[in-house]
Protein backbone atom coordinates (compact mmCIF):
# COMPACT_ATOMS: atom_id res chain seq x y z
CA UNK A 1 0.00 0.00 0.00
CA UNK A 2 1.61 2.92 -0.93
CA UNK A 3 0.97 6.69 -0.86
CA UNK A 4 -2.00 8.16 -3.80
CA UNK A 5 -0.13 11.33 -5.66
CA UNK A 6 -1.22 11.32 -9.25
CA UNK A 7 -3.23 10.19 -11.64
CA UNK A 8 -2.32 7.93 -14.37
CA UNK A 9 -2.23 8.66 -17.87
CA UNK A 10 -5.30 6.74 -18.81
CA UNK A 11 -6.77 8.64 -15.78
CA UNK A 12 -6.86 5.70 -13.36
CA UNK A 13 -5.33 5.98 -9.79
CA UNK A 14 -1.37 6.04 -9.97
CA UNK A 15 0.32 5.29 -6.28
CA UNK A 16 3.45 6.47 -5.82
CA UNK A 17 5.77 8.70 -3.71
CA UNK A 18 4.83 11.41 -1.19
CA UNK A 19 4.64 15.30 -1.35
CA UNK A 20 7.92 15.57 0.51
CA UNK A 21 9.76 13.36 -2.29
CA UNK A 22 8.15 15.01 -5.16
CA UNK A 23 9.63 18.20 -3.39
CA UNK A 24 13.22 16.80 -2.65
CA UNK A 25 13.59 15.73 -6.46
CA UNK A 26 13.23 19.99 -7.18
CA UNK A 27 15.47 21.06 -4.49
CA UNK A 28 12.89 22.46 -2.63
CA UNK A 29 13.29 22.45 1.46
CA UNK A 30 11.30 19.64 2.95
CA UNK A 31 7.81 20.13 3.72
CA UNK A 32 6.52 20.13 7.42
CA UNK A 33 4.20 17.56 8.65
CA UNK A 34 1.01 19.14 9.16
CA UNK A 35 -1.02 19.07 12.37
CA UNK A 36 -4.67 17.51 12.89
CA UNK A 37 -6.19 21.57 12.64
CA UNK A 38 -3.81 21.94 9.05
CA UNK A 39 -5.60 19.16 7.85
CA UNK A 40 -8.99 19.86 9.34
CA UNK A 41 -8.62 23.86 7.72
CA UNK A 42 -8.04 22.21 4.25
CA UNK A 43 -10.63 19.33 4.27
CA UNK A 44 -13.06 22.76 5.03
CA UNK A 45 -11.97 24.43 1.92
CA UNK A 46 -12.70 21.51 -0.13
CA UNK A 47 -15.76 20.26 1.41
CA UNK A 48 -17.43 22.54 3.56
CA UNK A 49 -19.43 21.53 6.48
CA UNK A 50 -21.98 24.44 5.43
CA UNK A 51 -23.18 22.08 2.61
CA UNK A 52 -23.83 18.99 5.01
CA UNK A 53 -27.73 18.13 5.37
CA UNK A 54 -29.08 19.65 9.07
CA UNK A 55 -29.81 16.09 9.78
CA UNK A 56 -25.98 14.63 9.51
CA UNK A 57 -23.08 14.20 11.39
CA UNK A 58 -19.96 15.87 9.51
CA UNK A 59 -16.16 16.72 11.47
CA UNK A 60 -14.04 15.65 13.88
CA UNK A 61 -15.24 12.39 15.71
CA UNK A 62 -12.42 11.49 17.72
CA UNK A 63 -8.32 13.14 17.76
CA UNK A 64 -6.25 15.85 19.26
CA UNK A 65 -5.92 19.04 17.20
CA UNK A 66 -2.94 19.64 18.17
CA UNK A 67 -1.57 16.45 16.81
CA UNK A 68 0.73 15.51 14.03
CA UNK A 69 -0.08 13.68 10.91
CA UNK A 70 1.89 12.00 8.69
CA UNK A 71 -0.30 9.53 7.20
CA UNK A 72 -3.81 9.45 5.81
CA UNK A 73 -6.35 6.86 5.27
CA UNK A 74 -9.48 7.38 3.19
CA UNK A 75 -12.40 4.68 3.55
CA UNK A 76 -16.28 4.25 3.01
CA UNK A 77 -17.29 3.10 6.87
CA UNK A 78 -15.34 3.69 10.11
CA UNK A 79 -16.02 -0.34 11.18
CA UNK A 80 -13.68 -2.54 13.04
CA UNK A 81 -11.96 -4.08 10.05
CA UNK A 82 -10.94 -0.74 8.53
CA UNK A 83 -9.98 0.80 11.34
CA UNK A 84 -7.48 -2.00 11.87
CA UNK A 85 -6.24 -1.66 8.51
CA UNK A 86 -5.59 2.11 9.12
CA UNK A 87 -3.78 0.80 12.59
CA UNK A 88 -1.44 -1.53 10.82
CA UNK A 89 -0.70 1.19 8.08
CA UNK A 90 0.50 3.84 10.77
CA UNK A 91 -2.05 6.06 10.01
CA UNK A 92 -2.94 9.44 12.94
CA UNK A 93 -6.17 10.39 11.13
CA UNK A 94 -8.65 8.36 9.08
CA UNK A 95 -11.43 10.17 6.67
CA UNK A 96 -14.51 8.43 6.18
CA UNK A 97 -17.59 9.09 4.11
CA UNK A 98 -19.91 7.36 6.47
CA UNK A 99 -20.44 9.04 10.18
CA UNK A 100 -19.34 6.58 13.09
CA UNK A 101 -21.94 8.04 14.99
CA UNK A 102 -25.07 9.25 13.18
CA UNK A 103 -27.80 8.45 15.52
CA UNK A 104 -25.61 9.24 18.48
CA UNK A 105 -24.73 7.24 21.36
CA UNK A 106 -25.20 7.39 25.57
CA UNK A 107 -22.14 5.16 25.99
CA UNK A 108 -18.67 4.49 24.17
CA UNK A 109 -18.20 1.42 26.41
CA UNK A 110 -16.02 -0.86 24.39
CA UNK A 111 -18.84 -3.39 24.88
CA UNK A 112 -20.59 -2.21 21.57
CA UNK A 113 -18.95 -2.26 18.10
CA UNK A 114 -19.51 1.69 17.95
CA UNK A 115 -17.63 1.76 21.24
CA UNK A 116 -14.67 -0.48 20.42
CA UNK A 117 -14.03 1.30 17.32
CA UNK A 118 -13.72 4.27 19.29
CA UNK A 119 -11.59 2.96 22.08
CA UNK A 120 -9.13 1.54 18.83
CA UNK A 121 -8.66 5.00 17.70
CA UNK A 122 -7.79 6.46 20.48
CA UNK A 123 -5.76 3.88 21.71
CA UNK A 124 -4.06 3.68 18.93
CA UNK A 125 -3.47 7.92 18.12
CA UNK A 126 -5.65 8.11 14.82
CA UNK A 127 -7.89 10.62 14.53
CA UNK A 128 -10.97 10.08 12.56
CA UNK A 129 -12.97 12.43 10.55
CA UNK A 130 -16.59 12.45 9.01
CA UNK A 131 -17.13 14.06 5.70
CA UNK A 132 -20.67 13.20 4.38
CA UNK A 133 -22.78 14.76 2.77
CA UNK A 134 -20.80 17.80 2.78
CA UNK A 135 -18.42 15.22 0.83
CA UNK A 136 -22.16 14.52 -1.59
CA UNK A 137 -22.37 18.31 -2.37
CA UNK A 138 -19.18 19.67 -3.14
CA UNK A 139 -17.61 20.34 -6.67
CA UNK A 140 -15.27 16.51 -7.04
CA UNK A 141 -17.68 15.10 -4.50
CA UNK A 142 -19.07 11.70 -4.47
CA UNK A 143 -22.12 12.53 -7.41
CA UNK A 144 -19.54 14.53 -9.47
CA UNK A 145 -17.17 11.64 -9.36
CA UNK A 146 -19.47 8.67 -10.34
CA UNK A 147 -20.71 11.16 -13.01
CA UNK A 148 -17.52 11.89 -14.59
CA UNK A 149 -16.85 8.07 -14.36
CA UNK A 150 -19.85 7.46 -16.36
CA UNK A 151 -18.47 10.39 -19.15
CA UNK A 152 -21.33 12.51 -18.45
CA UNK A 153 -21.31 16.04 -19.60
CA UNK A 154 -23.49 19.46 -18.90
CA UNK A 155 -23.54 17.91 -15.32
CA UNK A 156 -25.41 20.21 -13.06
CA UNK A 157 -26.98 19.41 -9.54
CA UNK A 158 -30.57 17.75 -8.90
CA UNK A 159 -31.02 19.53 -5.51
CA UNK A 160 -28.84 22.58 -5.30
CA UNK A 161 -27.07 23.62 -2.16
CA UNK A 162 -29.19 25.67 0.17
CA UNK A 163 -25.66 27.63 0.99
CA UNK A 164 -23.75 26.62 -1.94
CA UNK A 165 -22.40 27.29 -5.27
CA UNK A 166 -24.69 26.89 -8.00
CA UNK A 167 -22.91 23.73 -8.82
CA UNK A 168 -22.96 22.28 -5.75
CA UNK A 169 -25.61 20.10 -4.17
CA UNK A 170 -26.96 16.61 -3.78
CA UNK A 171 -27.11 14.30 -6.83
CA UNK A 172 -25.88 14.68 -10.48
CA UNK A 173 -27.73 15.08 -14.06
CA UNK A 174 -26.04 14.93 -17.08
CA UNK A 175 -25.58 14.04 -21.18
CA UNK A 176 -24.23 11.08 -22.11
CA UNK A 177 -21.58 11.81 -25.49
CA UNK A 178 -24.23 9.48 -27.50
CA UNK A 179 -27.40 7.64 -27.27
CA UNK A 180 -27.32 4.07 -25.92
CA UNK A 181 -29.73 1.12 -25.48
CA UNK A 182 -30.31 0.58 -21.12
CA UNK A 183 -28.38 -2.89 -21.18
CA UNK A 184 -25.55 -1.30 -22.60
CA UNK A 185 -25.35 1.56 -20.23
CA UNK A 186 -25.81 -0.85 -17.28
CA UNK A 187 -22.92 -2.91 -18.37
CA UNK A 188 -20.97 0.85 -18.85
CA UNK A 189 -22.16 1.27 -14.92
CA UNK A 190 -21.12 -2.53 -13.69
CA UNK A 191 -17.35 -2.05 -15.55
CA UNK A 192 -16.92 1.30 -13.57
CA UNK A 193 -17.87 -0.05 -10.30
CA UNK A 194 -15.95 -2.10 -7.67
CA UNK A 195 -16.82 -5.29 -7.80
CA UNK A 196 -19.43 -6.57 -4.85
CA UNK A 197 -21.63 -9.18 -4.58
CA UNK A 198 -24.73 -7.77 -5.60
CA UNK A 199 -23.91 -6.65 -8.63
CA UNK A 200 -26.36 -3.67 -10.75
CA UNK A 201 -29.77 -4.20 -10.69
CA UNK A 202 -31.73 -2.75 -13.79
CA UNK A 203 -35.73 -1.27 -13.89
CA UNK A 204 -36.44 -0.79 -17.53
CA UNK A 205 -36.57 -1.97 -20.96
CA UNK A 206 -33.03 -3.64 -22.06
CA UNK A 207 -33.51 -2.27 -25.69
CA UNK A 208 -34.76 1.17 -24.21
CA UNK A 209 -32.74 4.49 -25.14
CA UNK A 210 -30.88 6.78 -22.94
CA UNK A 211 -28.89 10.16 -23.11
CA UNK A 212 -29.71 11.77 -20.51
CA UNK A 213 -28.64 10.26 -16.97
CA UNK A 214 -29.54 11.15 -12.88
CA UNK A 215 -27.00 10.07 -10.53
CA UNK A 216 -27.06 10.29 -6.34
CA UNK A 217 -23.94 8.04 -5.03
CA UNK A 218 -25.51 6.32 -2.08
CA UNK A 219 -29.09 5.86 -1.17
CA UNK A 220 -31.20 8.23 -3.39
CA UNK A 221 -34.84 7.48 -3.08
CA UNK A 222 -35.56 10.49 -2.00
CA UNK A 223 -35.38 12.19 -5.28
CA UNK A 224 -37.26 10.75 -7.42
CA UNK A 225 -39.15 14.01 -8.15
CA UNK A 226 -36.01 15.94 -8.41
CA UNK A 227 -35.20 13.19 -11.28
CA UNK A 228 -38.81 13.18 -12.55
CA UNK A 229 -38.11 17.05 -13.01
CA UNK A 230 -34.91 16.84 -14.70
CA UNK A 231 -35.84 14.31 -17.51
CA UNK A 232 -33.27 11.71 -16.93
CA UNK A 233 -34.41 8.88 -18.78
CA UNK A 234 -32.00 6.85 -16.77
CA UNK A 235 -31.78 7.33 -12.71
CA UNK A 236 -28.30 5.53 -11.17
CA UNK A 237 -28.27 5.18 -7.67
CA UNK A 238 -27.85 2.72 -4.48
CA UNK A 239 -30.24 0.67 -2.30
CA UNK A 240 -33.42 1.26 -3.85
CA UNK A 241 -36.39 0.16 -1.75
CA UNK A 242 -39.21 -2.14 -3.33
CA UNK A 243 -41.98 0.63 -2.77
CA UNK A 244 -40.16 3.74 -3.56
CA UNK A 245 -39.11 1.56 -6.70
CA UNK A 246 -42.57 0.32 -7.23
CA UNK A 247 -43.73 3.61 -7.39
CA UNK A 248 -41.27 5.77 -9.45
CA UNK A 249 -41.91 2.98 -11.88
CA UNK A 250 -45.73 3.18 -11.65
CA UNK A 251 -45.45 7.04 -12.13
CA UNK A 252 -42.85 6.99 -15.20
CA UNK A 253 -43.59 8.30 -18.45
CA UNK A 254 -42.98 6.07 -21.25
CA UNK A 255 -41.29 3.97 -18.91
CA UNK A 256 -38.75 6.70 -17.72
CA UNK A 257 -36.93 7.24 -15.94
CA UNK A 258 -35.44 3.77 -15.92
CA UNK A 259 -33.75 2.83 -12.39
CA UNK A 260 -30.58 1.57 -11.99
CA UNK A 261 -29.33 0.23 -8.36
CA UNK A 262 -26.06 -0.15 -6.75
CA UNK A 263 -24.35 -0.93 -3.99
CA UNK A 264 -24.37 1.81 -1.67
CA UNK A 265 -20.12 1.26 -0.67
CA UNK A 266 -19.54 0.91 -4.59
CA UNK A 267 -21.43 3.89 -5.80
CA UNK A 268 -19.28 6.02 -2.74
CA UNK A 269 -16.10 4.14 -3.07
CA UNK A 270 -15.25 5.63 -6.53
CA UNK A 271 -14.74 8.84 -4.38
CA UNK A 272 -12.16 8.24 -2.07
CA UNK A 273 -9.02 8.47 -4.55
CA UNK A 274 -10.32 12.00 -6.52
CA UNK A 275 -10.98 12.99 -2.62
CA UNK A 276 -7.06 11.54 -1.54
CA UNK A 277 -5.63 13.30 -4.38
CA UNK A 278 -7.31 16.41 -3.80
CA UNK A 279 -6.54 16.55 -0.13
CA UNK A 280 -3.14 15.90 -1.14
CA UNK A 281 -2.72 18.81 -3.84
CA UNK A 282 -4.23 21.68 -0.88
CA UNK A 283 -1.64 20.18 1.54
CA UNK A 284 1.30 19.94 -0.93
CA UNK A 285 0.58 23.92 -2.05
CA UNK A 286 0.89 24.58 1.66
CA UNK A 287 4.25 22.63 1.76
CA UNK A 288 3.06 19.89 4.05
CA UNK A 289 4.59 16.87 3.47
CA UNK A 290 1.94 14.11 4.21
CA UNK A 291 0.94 10.63 3.26
CA UNK A 292 -2.46 9.32 2.06
CA UNK A 293 -4.08 6.25 0.72
CA UNK A 294 -7.15 4.69 0.18
CA UNK A 295 -8.67 1.83 1.97
CA UNK A 296 -8.37 -1.48 0.61
CA UNK A 297 -11.30 -3.49 2.71
CA UNK A 298 -14.31 -3.68 0.91
CA UNK A 299 -16.92 -2.97 3.42
CA UNK A 300 -20.07 -3.97 1.26
CA UNK A 301 -22.17 -6.05 3.49
CA UNK A 302 -22.61 -8.95 1.48
CA UNK A 303 -20.86 -11.70 0.51
CA UNK A 304 -22.79 -13.75 -2.17
CA UNK A 305 -26.30 -13.96 -3.64
CA UNK A 306 -28.77 -16.38 -5.18
CA UNK A 307 -29.73 -15.61 -8.68
CA UNK A 308 -32.20 -18.06 -10.96
CA UNK A 309 -29.93 -20.75 -12.41
CA UNK A 310 -29.72 -21.82 -15.91
CA UNK A 311 -31.49 -24.61 -17.85
CA UNK A 312 -33.11 -26.56 -14.75
CA UNK A 313 -34.21 -23.55 -12.70
CA UNK A 314 -32.56 -24.05 -9.53
CA UNK A 315 -30.58 -21.22 -7.55
CA UNK A 316 -27.21 -20.27 -9.57
CA UNK A 317 -24.60 -18.47 -6.71
CA UNK A 318 -23.03 -15.34 -7.93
Amino acid sequence: MEPVDKADDDGGTQFSGSAGEARAETGAPPASRPGLADVLLAVEELWPESLAEDWDAVGLVVGRPDATVERIMFAVDPNLEVIDEALDWGAQLLITHHPLLLKGAKSVAATSGKGRAVHRLIEGGCALLTVHTNGDSAVGGVSDVLADALGLTAVSPLTPATLGLPEEGIGRVGELPGIMSLGDFAEHVFRVLPSVAGGVRVAGDRQGLVRRVAVCGGAGDSLFDEVRASGADVYVTADLRHHPASEARESAVNGRPYLIDLSHFASEWLWLPAAARALGNVLRDQEFDVELVVSQTNTDPWDFILTPGLGGGGAGWT
